[in-house]
């Protein structure tokens, strides 16, 4: 089998498992969804800006807990929970959420996670606002994807999506810029929004 060293080497209409993600030498960043590849386009400055915040105050907060919080890239490889079988060759869907934590600490390993974080956040752009708000939020339903964020930069929103016992999610809840969001698994975390999409005040020249 030749090596893949480009993109345009792959079958935009195949089907790809994890083990050949792993064969891939290219530097283009991509996710795959149920063996389906989806390019995913640089991050624009402000995403990266929004990213770092979020990152700072998941990491403060989770510091010294038993749940550890990763920032993309970050591989979070997804399964099918009806079957037993988890090696490389029967995973179909690898993703990398822009921030996540996990609590069952055996689901890492040197090559990321290995199963549903409890948390997924996931900031839009202009590019994959329709991936995230359609096709990834089923995805991480019925992955078992406990809740869900997905942060709206442009609206300066977050919409906030809980587990059912069905796997399915609740109705979202909506938050504005100058509201505070908790988590409803860690109910000690909160994000205050503003902070998050504001602007760092500077005081004035002398």
């Amino acid at each position: 089998m030749a090596e893949i060293t480009s993109f345009s080497q792959l079958d935009p209409d195949g089907v790809y498992s994890y083990a050949d993600y792993l064969t891939w030498k290219f530097e283009q960043t991509l996710e795959l969804i149920k063996g389906k590849i989806l390019l995913m386009p640089a991050p624009s400055r402000m995403h990266q800006k929004i990213s770092w915040r979020l990152t700072v105050e998941f990491g403060n907060h989770f510091k010294n807990q038993r749940c550890e919080a990763y920032a993309a890239p970050f591989d979070v490889r997804l399964y099918d929970q009806k079957k037993s079988s988890r090696a490389n060759k029967e995973i179909f869907t690898v993703v990398q959420p822009d921030l996540c934590v996990i609590c069952d600490l055996e689901k890492l390993d040197d090559r990321g996670c290995l199963g549903a974080p409890d948390l997924v956040v996931e900031i839009l752009s202009p590019g994959n606002s329709s991936r995230e708000m359609r096709l990834k939020k089923d995805l991480y339903a019925e992955s078992g994807v406990r809740e869900y964020w997905i942060i709206d930069i442009t609206h300066e929103t977050l919409l906030r999506y809980s587990l059912e016992e069905n796997d399915v999610y609740s109705l979202p809840t909506l938050f504005v810029n100058d509201e505070v969001v908790p988590s409803i698994i860690f109910p000690a975390f909160t994000i205050a929004l503003a902070e998050i999409f504001g602007k760092p005040e500077f005081p004035a020249e002398l």
